[in-house]
C-alpha cells in the first residue's frame, strides 16, 4: 500500500461516517450531483455523520494539500459541491433536526433538504422561508440568502437564521450568532460558503397553515399581456401575496389542453400566506384574467406548494443558468422576455421572474451580507437538455442571450444563482461596502482561501 492509502485507512477509522474511494461500489453514486452537466471524480468522498467527521476530514485534506469541496444538497449550479482529484466533504448524512414549537425554533443539521426540513416543521404548523425545489439542500441556500414563497411576508431564509455552528479552515468549531462572533454571523447571512463548513443551523419559524396557492397557464402567444397583468398585480400586492411568472414549455400532461402541449406557455403562479378566504380574494384577479385555459389553484399544505416546481427541476438533468436582480420592469422589458421565451432551445428551458419586495426590502441593507434588497424581481434563465452527452452549446447560448437581453434592467445579481462567472460577477452580488467587509472576514477566517470552491471572495 502507498503512504496515502495507509493514511486514508487511518482517516476512515476515525470517522463515524463513511469514506468512499474510487473503485468502491458506491463511488459513482456518491460523486453525482444535481446538475447532470457536472461530471467530476474526487480522490475521496467523506460522508460525514457528525461535526467531528468534518474536522478530521478537513484537517486531513489541508495537511496533504488536497482541494476541498463542500456538499450539502449538491445543488450548486456550477458544480462547486464536487471536484476532480480533491476531497469532498459530503454533509448529506447529517440529517438531525429538532423543532421547539413553543419557542418556534428549529435546529437543523446541514445535510437536510428543504423537503425534509419542511416536513419536520410542518408537523407543528410552522415553517421558515425555504427553497422552491424540495431536494435543494438547506445549507447552500441559507448561506447565499434564500429566496422562497414566504419571503415577502417573513423575509429571506438568512433573515430567519438565529445561529450557526461551523468548522473553520483551521479546524476550530465555532458558534456564531448575534452575541457570539457577530461579524462572522453577519457574513454567513449572504456571503456563501466562504468562511467555513456550517454543520448546524438554528432558524426562527413562523405559523404557516394550509395555503391558497397554485398557477394558471396561458398559451405563449399571450405572454406579453399576461406578463403585464401580473406585473401590475404585483405592484399593489400585500406582503402576504407572492407572485411568479414562468415562461416554459407546456408539459404533455392530461390537465393541459392538447393544442398547448409541447408549445411555449406562460405560467402565472401565486401563493397567499394567511387565511384561505383572503387568499382566494387576493388571487381572484389572476384567475379571471384571460380567462386561463388551465387553472391549478386550490387549497394545499405548504409541503405540497414546496414540491410544485420539482417536475421542472429533475436531478441529473444537465442545466446552464444565468440570473440577475432586476429593477422595475417596463413594457419593453416584458416584450423582450416574451420574445426570448418564444424560441427555446429545448422543451426544458425556463425563464422565471420572481417578484421580490415586502419583508425582504424592509431589512436594512447592512444588516446582513445579502445584497440588492431593493430589487423588484429575480430573473432566472435556465437552458436545460436531456442527454448529458449532448451538445450543450445551443442551450448555453439561449440562456446567455436571453440574460444579456434583459441586463439593461439589472440591479446586480444573486449569489446563489451564479455559475462559474469570475470575480467581477461575484462582486456584482454585493454593494461595494458589503464586499469589503466580506473580504476582511475572509482574511480573518480563511486567509489561505481553503474554501475557494464557491462564489469565491478572495482574501
Amino acid at each position: 500500500m502507498t503512504s496515502i492509502d495507509t493514511e486514508l485507512n487511518q482517516l476512515a477509522d476515525r470517522l463515524a461516517g463513511e469514506l468512499v474511494l474510487p473503485g468502491d461500489p458506491g463511488y459513482d453514486r456518491a460523486r453525482r450531483v444535481w446538475n447532470g452537466a457536472v461530471d467530476r471524480y474526487p480522490a475521496a468522498i467523506v460522508r460525514c455523520r457528525r461535526t467531528a467527521d468534518v474536522v478530521a476530514a478537513l484537517r486531513f485534506a489541508r495537511e496533504r494539500g488536497f482541494l476541498v469541496a463542500v456538499r450539502g444538497g449538491g445543488h450548486s449550479i456550477p458544480g462547486y459541491s464536487t471536484c476532480d482529484d480533491g476531497i469532498v466533504l459530503d454533509l448529506g448524512p447529517m440529517k438531525g433536526v429538532t423543532v421547539d414549537p413553543v419557542r418556534r425554533v428549529a435546529v437543523a443539521e446541514a445535510g437536510l433538504t428543504w423537503g425534509e426540513l419542511d416536513a419536520a416543521t410542518q408537523r407543528h404548523g410552522l415553517a421558515v422561508t425555504g427553497g422552491e425545489v424540495s431536494d435543494t439542500g438547506i445549507a447552500g441556500l441559507t448561506l447565499g440568502g434564500g429566496i422562497g414563497w414566504l419571503k415577502r411576508v417573513h423575509g429571506l431564509t438568512c433573515d430567519n437564521l438565529l445561529a450557526a455552528e461551523l468548522v473553520t479552515a483551521d479546524g476550530q468549531v465555532l458558534h456564531a450568532g448575534a452575541e457570539e462572533h457577530p461579524e462572522l454571523f453577519w457574513g454567513l447571512r449572504g456571503g456563501g460558503g466562504n468562511f467555513g463548513v456550517v454543520t448546524r443551523f438554528t432558524y426562527r419559524l413562523h405559523p404557516v397553515g394550509p395555503l391558497f396557492a397554485g398557477a394558471v397557464m396561458h398559451p405563449g402567444d399571450r405572454a406579453p399581456q399576461a406578463l403585464r397583468f401580473v406585473r401590475d398585480l404585483a405592484a399593489a400586492a400585500p406582503d402576504e401575496l407572492s407572485l411568479m411568472a414562468a415562461l416554459v414549455t407546456a408539459p404533455p400532461e392530461p390537465f393541459v389542453p392538447p393544442e398547448m402541449r409541447g408549445r411555449p406557455m406562460v405560467l402565472l403562479a401565486g401563493c397567499h400566506v394567511g387565511p384561505v378566504e383572503d387568499g382566494e380574494r387576493a388571487l381572484a384577479p389572476l384567475r379571471r384574467f384571460g380567462p386561463p385555459p388551465v387553472d391549478l389553484f386550490g387549497v394545499m399544505p405548504y409541503v405540497e406548494l414546496q414540491r410544485l416546481a420539482d417536475p421542472m427541476n429533475v436531478p441529473g438533468r444537465p442545466i446552464y443558468v444565468k440570473s440577475e436582480m432586476l429593477g422595475p420592469l417596463d413594457d419593453a422589458a416584458l416584450e423582450v422576455a416574451a420574445a426570448r421565451a418564444a424560441e427555446p432551445s429545448s422543451p426544458y428551458n425556463q425563464l422565471l421572474l420572481h417578484h421580490m419586495g415586502g419583508a425582504v426590502r424592509r431589512v436594512p441593507a447592512d444588516a446582513t451580507a445579502f445584497g440588492h434588497r431593493d430589487a423588484e424581481y429575480l430573473l432566472t434563465v435556465a437552458g436545460a437538455w436531456e442527454d448529458p452527452a449532448g451538445d450543450p452549446q445551443p442551450h448555453v447560448r439561449w440562456a446567455r442571450d436571453s440574460w444579456q437581453a434583459l441586463r439593461p434592467w439589472s440591479r446586480g445579481t444573486y449569489v446563489n444563482h451564479l455559475g462559474e462567472e469570475g470575480e467581477d460577477r461575484v462582486r456584482q452580488a454585493y454593494p461595494a461596502g458589503t464586499y469589503d467587509r466580506l473580504v476582511a472576514l475572509k482574511r480573518t477566517y480563511d486567509p489561505e482561501n481553503v474554501f475557494r470552491l464557491n462564489q469565491n471572495i478572495r482574501p
